[in-house]
């Protein structure tokens, strides 16, 4: 689990914990919360480690994979959650140093997790990679190009790596998140004239929860969802359904 220390990660975390997963959750930063993540899980019973690495950095991730390797001996689930939306700005008037982090943690990053995934899970011929997208992957979002490209960029990334791995048993696919109720937009949601335009996008006319979200990663990693890889699963009440229109066109 990438970015398991807060937000959706954490709640992804807990929930596949709760389920009887061994999770390792992967941190840059605030070391303290991925460590009180782990201890919850471990007191709940689950095998649980914490992980530091910066997923743009192919050492690290390299690093990160190896003490899988050494505590379990591989793994079965990956989990592309860590992301960024950087600095607000107009496509012109983007900082380009600022624009390519973006993409470095959110594009490249979930491709070097994944390529140390993939050889592992192709090798035992089973496993599933779920990348955290976002409704922005469809949805254009003024300010932060790098954002929407990154995560279009995923989601063709994904339906690529499912086509290519499709065939060892292994399943690849997006898991794309609308208005959910988490620290990093907490902004948005705390302010009265903030809260009602974004619930005008949402036709269920709430935010989502973060349970809403790691509930259906469970899903999809289990054999439950067997059939499912190479696409796009959007927890979004309804944002990528054009709510504009509710009322005509």
């Amino acid at each position: 689990m990438t970015g398991g220390n807060s937000g959706l990660g954490e709640a992804i975390s807990r929930a596949f914990g709760a389920s009887g997963a061994r999770v390792a959750v992967n941190y840059v930063t605030h070391p303290e919360a991925a460590q009180a993540v782990v201890s919850e899980l471990q007191a709940g019973g689950q095998d649980a480690l914490a992980l530091p690495a910066d997923v743009a950095d192919p050492a690290q991730v390299g690093q990160m994979f190896a003490a899988l390797d050494e505590r379990w001996g591989g793994l079965d689930v990956l989990v592309n959650n860590a992301g960024i939306d950087g600095p607000r700005a107009l496509g012109w008037e983007a900082d380009p140093d600022a624009w390519r982090r973006v993409l470095e943690v959110n594009l490249v990053g979930p491709f070097l997790c994944a390529r140390e995934a993939l050889r592992r899970l192709t090798r035992q011929r089973s496993g599933v990679v779920i990348n955290i997208s976002s409704v922005h992957e469809r949805i254009a979002w003024s300010g932060y190009s790098a954002y929407t490209a990154s995560k279009a960029g995923l989601s063709m990334l994904s339906q690529t790596l499912a086509q290519e791995a499709g065939p060892f048993g292994v399943r690849v696919l997006c898991l794309a998140p609308g208005a959910v109720r988490t620290p990093i937009n907490a902004a948005v949601w705390h302010d009265p004239r903030g809260l009602a335009d974004l619930l005008g996008k949402v036709p269920l006319g709430r935010l989502g929860e973060p349970r809403d979200i790691a509930g259906l990663a469970v899903f999809l990693a289990s054999d439950a969802a067997a059939y499912v890889t190479g696409t796009t699963v959007f927890v979004d009440g309804g944002m990528t359904d054009y709510p504009s229109f509710m009322q005509g066109g």
